[in-house]
Parts: C-alpha cells; sequence; structure tokens
C-alpha cells in the first residue's frame, strides 16, 4: 500500500513494527527534502543510527533504487519502506523529562511556523557523537503533535544564544534559501582573549575540517577549505584581559568564529580546542568563566511566506554576564589605581 506525504501529515502505515514492506509517495511538502531526514520523520520511534544502517544495506529505495543519505526527493517519487520491528531494534531511551523540560523553557518566540530556543550551553542541536539526544529530539518528544519540526541551522554544543526551528516543511525550505542566499543575519557576542587592536575587522578565510582520531572534529584554515567570512566588531574592551565582539557571519561553517578568532591570534574565552589554556584558566580563576563565551546573540530575517521583516535576540545567561560585570569592575580598579 502506498502512502502520501504531504505538509501537515505523516503516513499512518506503522512500518516500525508491521513486519511489512510498505510504500509512502512523496509530496510537495517533502521536495528537496533529504532521504535521511524524510526516513526520520516517517519512523520516529527507530533510531538514527538503525535508520542509516537500512541506507547503507541498500533496503530502502526510491523508485527501485539504492537510496544514499543525501539523495533529496521529488514530488511523486515512491519510497520503498522496509519491515522493522521495534523489539529487534536496539537504541537510546527517548529523551528525559528534565531534558525535555530544559528546552521547553528556552522557547523564547513561537508562531505557526517556527519557534526560536535560547540554547543553553552544554546541550547539542541533535544527537550524535555520543550523545543520544539533542534540542530537536527533545523537542520532538515533548511536542509529539508537530511531525515536521526540524533544525533550520546549527549552532556548536558550546555555544549558547538563538537556534531557530521549523514547523512546517514549506517554512523550512524557505528558510534554508535564505540561509543559501545569505538573507539571514546572525550576529553572536564572543569574548576573545587580550586587548582587539585590529579595529572592524572582516576574516574572509576558507576552513576546512579534519577528523581527528575518534571521530574528533578539527577545523583549521586551509586554501582547500570552504568559503567562510566573519565580520569582528569591538564592543568594549576589558584592558589586557578580554575584548567583548560582535561578530556577525556570511557563512556558517563549523566553529567558524572560533578558528577564525584564533587565527587572529585572539582566541574565544574559554575555548578549549582552539584557545589559550593558560589564558582560560586565568580567566576562570579571576573572573569565574566556566565555558565557552560564545553566544548566538541575534537573528534577523523575512518571515516564511511573508514579506515582514523580524528579528529576535536572546539575553546573555546571567553566568556569562557575571564575568562581564567582574572584568569591567576589576578594569575601573585598576582606572583608579593608575
Amino acid at each position: 500500500m502506498a502512502y502520501k506525504m504531504n505538509d501537515d501529515s505523516v503516513p499512518q502505515a506503522n512500518t516500525a513494527s508491521s513486519g511489512k514492506v510498505s510504500y509512502v509517495e512523496a509530496g510537495e511538502g517533502d521536495a528537496a527534502q533529504r532521504i535521511d531526514n524524510f526516513l526520520m520523520r516517517v519512523w520516529r520511534q527507530v533510531p538514527k543510527s538503525h535508520i542509516y544502517r537500512l541506507l547503507r544495506k541498500g533496503e530502502v529505495r526510491v523508485n527501485g533504487k539504492r537510496a544514499k543519505p543525501e539523495l533529496r526527493l521529488q514530488v511523486g517519487d515512491k519510497v520503498r519502506l522496509p519491515p522493522i520491528r521495534l523489539e529487534q531494534v536496539e537504541g537510546p531511551l527517548p529523551p528525559s523529562r528534565s531534558l525535555q523540560s530544559a528546552i521547553e523553557a528556552a522557547v523564547i518566540y513561537e508562531d505557526k511556523d517556527i519557534l526560536v530556543v535560547n540554547k543553553p550551553a552544554g546541550i547539542a542541536v541533535h544527537g550524535g557523537s555520543g550523545l543520544s539526544h539533542g534540542v530537536i529530539e527533545g523537542l520532538r518528544a515533548s511536542r509529539p503533535d508537530l511531525t515536521e519540526l526540524e533544525l533550520v541551522h546549527r549552532i556548536d554544543r558550546e555555544t549558547s544564544g538563538c537556534l531557530l526551528i521549523a514547523k512546517r516543511r514549506a517554512a523550512l525550505r524557505e528558510l534554508h534559501a535564505r540561509l543559501r542566499e545569505r538573507e539571514m543575519d546572525k550576529r553572536y557576542l564572543a569574548l576573545v582573549c587580550g586587548k582587539w587592536t585590529l579595529g572592524t575587522k572582516k576574516l574572509d578565510m576558507p576552513l576546512k575540517t579534519n577528523e581527528k582520531q575518534g571521530g574528533e572534529r578539527l577545523v583549521r584554515v586551509h586554501p582547500d577549505g570552504q568559503s567562510a567570512e566573519s565580520t569582528f566588531k569591538r564592543i568594549e574592551s576589558y584592558g589586557k584581559w578580554a575584548t567583548l565582539m560582535e561578530v556577525h557571519i556570511g557563512t556558517g561553517r563549523t566553529h567558524q568564529i572560533r578558528v577564525h578568532a584564533a587565527y587572529a591570534r585572539h582566541p574565544v574565552a574559554g575555548d578549549e580546542k582552539y584557545g589559550d589554556r593558560d589564558t582560560n584558566d586565568a580567566l576562570k580563576q579571576a573572573f569565574g568563566l566556566r565555558r565557552m563565551f560564545l553566544h548566538a546573540h541575534s537573528l534577523s530575517f523575512i518571515r516564511p511566506g511573508t514579506d515582514e521583516p523580524f528579528s529576535i535576540s536572546a539575553p546573555l545567561s546571567e553566568e556569562l554576564q557575571a564575568v562581564l560585570d567582574k572584568l569591567s569592575a576589576a578594569g575601573k580598579s585598576s582606572a583608579r589605581a593608575g
């Protein structure tokens, strides 16, 4: 039996427990969606690792042909879904109630098309790399009625701030188009080590990602990398210790701000991967900085399906604001002593 997907529903075939092969026809709401993301919507209870295993084995087919994870669907594509028995699938437990509650408490805006989370530092945007769950899994668990929740973009696990999620496939496609055309304004607050003396500086440096042993990703400036643009603008200087910067990114590469800041010899304060260990230890001891000081401060774009501009900002956590207050107080004390 074939089931047609659309913008408002998922197929009613319970292929994850029926023990039978079934077929799904891609509708307009599925156009341009990757097959792996499509399957995660259809098989909401099936672990991501098992879905990729089925794709590698060729058990998922589109129009009779084996489908790789990056294949993008077109309207009318016929997707073969192999039978899965959930009791035979080993996978992670569902997101904890505490994670779901933390994510729900962090939602700072919502309408029929989108929601914005002020993501706390330490929570990943999605499961993987040793983590079973992240923001998107937590939201899907707490809001089972929203069947099309998808991340519009990503931010690092250690980074806090604005994270945009689409509630409908039509909105997701439009927002992804804005990202591709660089029509979404994304700004960060970063505390960088040392006194910034470069003025407003645009760093247009290509970045290349390498896999280290154990699967850890390491990004570096490299001529063979992908284009990456970051513009750093000084907001406030705290003497020799650090400088608060606003960073506007024209692209969204992995670890982009962190690598560009380190390349400029002003690494992000508290960054354990690309930063300076001695400076990080000193900032921790003197000012209580116990995490990386990088915060996705604001997002601006045109609302999906309209010509209306939309802007939102997420305040700094009390923890990061306390660090700035201590740095400012130390600077005033130094000025009086001088």
